[in-house]
């Protein structure tokens, strides 16, 4: 096989821009044996550089040029890699918590509900509602008619029993009066014991009707009443759901709910690690959206139980009347659980890993030690220190990651504010 080439014009250098030294000595590049002695393209262009020296020497300082361009971009990105002197004590920022002022609380979050939650439904009687005499929010005394339904077909039967009952009344007394007659003569035998005996039954039995004709005028009369649908207690009106034409039977919807009393309550759910220290009995505040001031009230109910699920107890909290307290609101909760003087540090000072939370502290010899602490609360100033410490120990408060048990360090001077 034979490489087939377009022969190049050889460059004819001139003699302004490239005339070598009159010194200078061709230059013979070594020949492989059997190379052809016509001169290629490529034997050409090697001529050319070759016979240049000082074309040569331009392309080897550019080259130059670049790899010093390079090499400066490359290692001026490198971040410093800082040299530590083998054997440097380390400087810390560290001081005594001393104790401060704190307030336990427990929070939790929930809703309002009506303490005693009454339904409110028609009893016995099915109808359709003819009146409706309250609305939502309004506040009810016991007996107060919230509601009619329409009575026009027992109205009718309650008057009609009625008569029954007085033509019963008036049978039983003309009974009575003949019995009593054939009482007085039967000393005197006027009338046969038989007779006498007869009267006496009849006057028993017209008696017994008077009963039994009172006994269903009550029944209607209370079916009556019953189409009047009144407050059973003291309270405000949560909701109606009664309007004028509705059909209202028995164990169906409640027409209005009631909240007895008018009290409220929140209901929340509270960690399963924070209850403990919650009693019943316990003030308590209360925050609703969008309303500045707190409700005041006081611990009512603690769950028994845990949800497996969620970890959380139940807790109830009784709240004083109010308009503003309306069931369904999102509520948040305060319990104060205790008051009293604790540390408090900074969050970077507490560290935690699998054996549990931790300080640093810095002994009489400069040296940290490890010292095992319980968090009892978080606030806007810090971290809460329920155990632990007493407040007088030189606590690392900052980089304490960083250092190892027993490490040597230089504690440096506070910086005093202007």
């Amino acid at each position: 096989m034979s490489w087939i080439v377009r022969e190049r014009a050889p460059i004819t250098p001139t003699t302004e821009a490239f005339e070598p030294p009159e010194t200078a000595e061709p230059v013979t590049l070594p020949v492989s044996p059997g190379a052809s002695d016509t001169p290629g393209p490529w034997t050409a262009a090697q001529r050319a550089w070759t016979s240049h020296p000082r074309l040569i020497a331009v392309a080897a300082g550019g080259l130059l040029a670049v790899l010093a361009i390079l090499a400066a971009v490359y290692y001026g990105n490198r971040p410093a890699v800082p040299t530590a002197a083998v054997g440097s004590i380390a400087l810390v920022s560290a001081r005594a918590p001393g104790l401060t002022a704190v307030t336990s609380s427990v929070e939790f979050s929930g809703a309002i509900y009506a303490r005693y939650d009454m339904a409110i439904g028609t009893e016995g009687e099915t109808g359709r509602i003819a009146a409706v005499y309250v609305e939502a929010g309004d506040h009810v005394r016991k007996g107060q008619l919230l509601a009619r339904l329409d009575g026009s077909v027992l109205r009718p039967q309650v008057d009609r029993l009625a008569a029954t009952l007085e033509e019963a009344r008036a049978n039983a007394a003309l009974a009575d009066a003949e019995y009593t007659r054939a009482h007085a003569v039967e000393s005197a035998g006027a009338l046969s014991a038989e007779e006498i005996e007869k009267r006496r039954a009849a006057a028993a039995t017209a008696n017994a009707q008077v009963k039994v004709a009172a006994a269903q005028l009550a029944e209607y009369q209370a079916r009556l009443d019953h189409t009047d649908i009144r407050a059973p207690e003291d309270g405000t009106v949560l909701t109606r759901s009664a309007e004028v034409g509705q059909i209202a039977t028995p164990g169906g919807t409640a027409l209005f709910r009631l909240a007895r009393g008018g009290e409220m309550e929140m209901r929340g759910q509270v960690a399963e690690q924070d209850l403990p220290a919650v009693k019943v009995g316990q003030p308590a505040l209360v925050h609703l959206t969008g309303i500045e001031r707190p409700f005041s009230g006081k611990v009512r109910l603690l769950g028994a139980v845990i949800d497996t699920q969620t970890r959380l107890g139940e807790i109830r909290v009784a709240l004083n009347p109010d308009p503003d307290l309306r069931p369904g609101a999102f509520a948040r909760g305060e319990v104060i659980v205790g008051r009293g003087a604790r540390p408090v540090l900074p969050q970077t000072a507490v560290l935690s890993d699998e054996h549990g939370t931790y300080v640093y502290v810095v002994n009489d010899s400069s040296q940290v030690e490890r010292r095992r602490v319980r968090v009892s609360d978080t606030t806007a100033d810090g971290i809460v220190i329920g155990s632990g410490l007493t407040g007088k120990e030189r606590v690392v408060t900052t980089a304490a990651a960083f250092l190892r048990e027993g490490e040597r360090v230089n504690v440096a001077a506070p910086i005093s504010s202007p």
